[in-house]
């Protein structure tokens, strides 16, 4: 007579294992690639390269560099635009190798589970 249900030829322990090895060698392979883009740094600049600003990939502002020419005391306004167009665009890039970063590792899975 047929057992019903479980798997045949009892293969789900070693498939197991295989998965838990592969979803702690995807873990390894992340904390690697974090501490890689933690390192990295993303330049960016605004007013024609007058503002440029470096963040590091843990999006940690690590200088910014100003122009003599863009410091007028009559148009603050425009150095501070300047300068927050700059740390934005560092962000934005930093992000994107993140996010970057995670599509590599995850193969694109994006969490879209047919389960």
């Amino acid at each position: 007579m047929a057992k019903r249900g479980g798997f045949p030829g009892g293969g789900m322990p070693g498939n197991m294992t295989n998965l838990m090895k592969q979803a702690q060698r995807m873990q390894r392979q992340m904390e690697e690639g974090q501490k890689e883009l933690e390192t990295r740094e993303f330049v960016a600049a605004a007013g024609g390269g007058a503002v440029e600003v470096a963040v590091s990939g843990k999006k940690e502002i690590l200088r910014i560099k100003l122009s003599e020419e863009v410091v007028d005391p009559e148009d603050i306004e425009m150095l501070q635009d300047l300068i927050m167009a700059a740390a934005n665009e560092a962000l934005r890039q930093a992000e994107e190798a993140s996010a970057e970063l995670m599509g590599r590792m995850t193969g694109g899975l994006g969490g879209g589970f047919p389960f």
